[in-house]
């Protein structure tokens, strides 16, 4: 029987600080200058159909929920789409310390800015993936967050979402990239939140000619997109992968730990970040969708 969800509720002071959660500093910075991996493909593709006409250039920037995803993207978008691929997430961010001109209150330096990085690996897509940072940790929001006011919560991470769009569409000159939105799982606390900034990434994608990959989709229940579960049932994928099927008897799969309702690497939380080291259906799930979004607009 599920433990009551309250219980993580009451646990998340303890795991809030830990790995990854966009209310916690990294304990050690992401390398300043990220090197694309080397390409691989080894296996059939997350999305059927036609090869695409090129591999393309992908950059991965994002928050807690991207630094223990960062690796299995990677494989995916390699594996099926032959990308060249570089992940420069940090955890405890949110849009504006992406953004060039938030160095001295920001948690990236500015050799990873998205600009910066856009500028030096001309990449052809650019996967921002962002819970949202509602707890203000980050010095950038300004102490803006969403439990003390909402308008001002959601108009500051408007004004955020589309100057980082702005910036990376300059840095990108004549070559711009097209953006990925990474549209969130659901939250237990906030539900309302979530469904909202989903809604503001689905709006800046339409204004600039972007794109939204509904990889929270993919971590909801069929009966809810923005309801909480910590099990799904299995996908045929899942089944077909020991261990991807966490229980395989009850034909449904964890996508979070019983102490920890945001994040869906199943290994416990360490206080220096790190890409998860334990198969994840959830991280997976999340992956397939993100690689799916890229492969469609490739074709």
């Amino acid at each position: 029987m599920r433990k009551p969800w309250v219980v993580g509720v009451l646990l998340a002071g303890v795991f809030l600080g830990g790995c990854g959660d966009p209310a916690s500093a990294p304990e050690e910075p992401a390398p300043a200058a990220p090197r694309a991996s080397a390409t691989t493909h080894q296996r059939a593709p997350a999305s059927p159909g036609p090869e695409p006409k090129r591999a393309p250039t992908v950059l991965y920037l994002g928050d807690s929920l991207a630094m223990e995803g960062q690796k299995v993207l990677g494989e995916e978008l390699r594996r099926d789409l032959k990308a060249k691929y570089t992940g420069a997430p940090y955890s405890g961010t949110t849009l504006c310390d992406y953004l060039e001109g938030t160095a001295d209150r920001s948690l990236v330096p500015a050799a990873d800015k998205a600009a910066a990085l856009v500028r030096r690996l001309r990449p052809d897509f650019v996967v921002l993936q962002f819970w949202g940072n509602s707890w203000g940790y980050t010095p950038c929001m300004d102490g803006v967050t969403y439990g003390k006011s909402p308008a001002r919560y959601f108009t500051r991470y408007d004004a955020d979402a589309r100057r980082l769009t702005e910036q990376i569409a300059a840095a990108g000159g004549d070559s711009r990239p097209r953006i990925v939105w990474v549209s969130q799982g659901p939250d237990p606390i906030t539900p309302e939140r979530v469904r909202r900034v989903n809604a503001l990434y689905e709006k800046r994608a339409a204004a600039s000619g972007d794109l939204v990959a509904d990889a929270g989709k993919a971590v909801s229940p069929a009966t809810g997109r923005h309801t909480w579960t910590q099990y799904l049932p299995c996908t045929a994928h899942e089944r077909a992968h020991p261990g991807l099927c966490t229980q395989p008897g009850r034909d449904r799969t964890a996508l979070h730990r019983d102490d920890d309702y945001l994040h869906f690497c199943l290994a416990p939380t360490t206080s220096k970040p790190k890409p998860c080291p334990v198969r994840s259906p959830g991280i997976l799930r999340i992956a397939r969708e993100i690689t799916k979004t890229v492969r469609q607009a490739v074709r």
